[in-house]
């Protein structure tokens, strides 16, 4: 079964499956992107070229920062301007919509940025607890598994076997 847009439209909102709009998960996925939240935040400064954006973000491909303004650029959030000078020069300026952002694009970095310690500790413990053996979860005294794996002993059979569940 596909894992498709389940959600259910609020008030006052229409959904028609052949309406070509995003769905907010697009939108999202599109803004929150790898990528995307450095080049907005470099281009919600003022105007700037691709080789300033490629230093600014760091890691970032030619190919892929190429591919991300392209698409940053269909959505509405970047406006690429061509010069007619030799050689041709290309800003980059983010639009109001990608302005509008800026509040939450910089709280979301901010955030990042105070608990990053806290999220690699988090992140080394939860990976040394998965590296420990698995401590054997036995039943509570009281419980239907615990009368079964006693009745399962007394009439000769090994503690370990399982009933199966009664329908």
């Amino acid at each position: 079964m596909s894992q498709g847009n389940s959600r259910v439209p609020e008030d006052g909102e229409h959904h028609d499956d052949d309406n070509p709009a995003c769905t907010v998960l697009e939108v999202l996925n599109r803004v929150s992107g790898k990528w995307s939240i450095g080049i907005l935040l470099v281009a919600i400064q003022g105007p700037v070229r691709f080789t300033e954006i490629e230093r600014a973000v760091n890691g970032i491909s030619r190919r892929m920062l190429t591919l991300t303004l392209r698409n940053l650029e269909r959505d509405g959030l970047l406006t690429r301007t061509v010069y007619a000078t030799v050689p041709v020069r290309v800003e980059y300026t983010a639009t109001e919509r990608a302005r509008e952002l800026s509040d939450a694009l910089l709280a979301l970095t901010d955030w990042a940025k105070r608990h990053r310690t806290a999220i690699a500790l988090a992140r080394e413990e939860y990976d040394r607890a998965a590296e420990q053996p698995a401590v054997p979860v036995h039943p509570l005294p009281g419980s239907a598994e615990t009368a079964v794996r006693n009745s399962s002993t007394s009439a000769g059979m090994p503690a370990f076997a399982s009933a199966s569940p009664k329908a």
